[in-house]
């Protein structure tokens, strides 16, 4: 018997590419003796089409209703920050990932920050700033230069600046303000850029593959271009001794728990040089590793590095869709009753 699966695309963020081209790759994956597929796009001014077909609001949530199983491959704010999976959570569909809350809070970078150094995690020192808030000199000689600059909720670093000068932070505040009114200013840390990907299996188990260096050749940092230009090179696994290795892959679980994740996340770190002084206010072992970022639903291009983790883990890309929807379609028939009333 084949489920029926919706792949929900596109939206109204500035990853609305991105969506898509992750979007085309799942669909190019999946067994189609499997599953019965319907494309639900969301164009960028928030119309929706099923199967290529204007449709209304209304007629997408029936159609998405109607499916066993919903995967929402979409980035950003409006998909990723839990506005989608909420909507799924009220129309009682399975669907592939995170929910709401993991969503939302990882979609936050101050919040992920709080949550994780909560837990005991190593997180960059850094500044949240609100809407006509400017940097004061005291957290400036706090910090000190370098710095980055970042819209609070958004992916795929839009909007994201290197500041070396501080004659450079205002430019850098009015860019990422147009990504989003709340921003971080957060202490660049040295050393090397290690990506490890999460994978919560049907049964519930939950496993970190192998570790992924990224190395820049033409650019500050991995910034938009560098992700989907071509700009970076990932070395899978990294050369890690194997302590660093669990120790890598362990936080990475932990992140998972921490943030109260399903299904899958990919938690992007920095392993500093023990050499530089990071200045984080971190009393624990310096070699203990810096959590940059985490995404709840990482780029999904063949490319990307999330299924290019699993691949070299020997999970290729059509059986890491299966893991995914098969873990959703595990969570729905084993799903507590909702007391009544609901």
């Amino acid at each position: 018997m084949t489920v029926r699966l919706a792949v929900l695309f596109g939206g109204r963020s500035g990853e609305h590419d991105v969506s898509r081209r992750s979007a085309e790759s799942i669909l190019a994956h999946l067994d189609p003796a499997a599953y019965q597929v319907t494309e639900v796009l969301i164009e960028r001014d928030g119309q929706w089409r099923v199967n290529g077909d204007r449709a209304t609001f209304a007629q997408a949530l029936r159609t998405l209703g109607d499916q066993d199983v919903v995967f929402p491959a979409l980035h950003g704010p409006y998909g990723e920050d839990g506005t989608v999976q909420s909507m799924l959570e009220w129309l009682g569909v399975a669907f592939v990932g995170n929910g709401v809350f993991a969503s939302a809070a990882g979609m936050d970078k101050p919040v992920t920050k709080k949550l994780l150094a909560a837990d005991g995690l190593r997180v960059a020192d850094g500044v949240t700033l609100r809407p006509d808030e400017e940097l004061s000199s005291g957290d400036q000689e706090r910090l000190g230069l370098p710095v980055f600059v970042k819209p609070a909720r958004a992916g795929s670093s839009l909007g994201v600046s290197k500041v070396e000068q501080w004659a450079q932070l205002p430019a850098a505040l009015r860019l990422a303000r147009e990504s989003d009114a709340k921003v971080l200013v957060e202490r660049a840390v040295r050393g090397r850029e290690i990506d490890v990907a999460v994978l919560q299996h049907p049964d519930g188990r939950v496993e970190a593959g192998p570790p992924l260096e990224i190395r820049v050749a033409n650019a500050t940092f991995f910034d938009y271009d560098a992700k989907y230009d071509g700009g970076a090179v990932f070395h899978i696994p990294a050369q890690l001794d194997p302590g660093t290795t669990r120790l890598l892959q362990d936080r990475a679980v932990q992140a998972f728990h921490a943030l109260g994740c399903r299904g899958l996340l990919r938690v992007d770190f920095f392993l500093p040089d023990p050499d530089a002084d990071h200045g984080t206010g971190w009393t624990g072992d310096h070699r203990e590793p810096v959590i940059n970022e985490v995404n709840t639903f990482p780029g999904f291009t063949a490319a990307s590095q999330y299924p290019q983790i699993w691949r070299r883990a020997g999970v290729d890309y059509s059986a890491l869709l299966d893991i995914l929807i098969q873990g959703a379609l595990h969570r729905r028939d084993t799903a507590s009753p909702c007391p009544s009333p609901c």
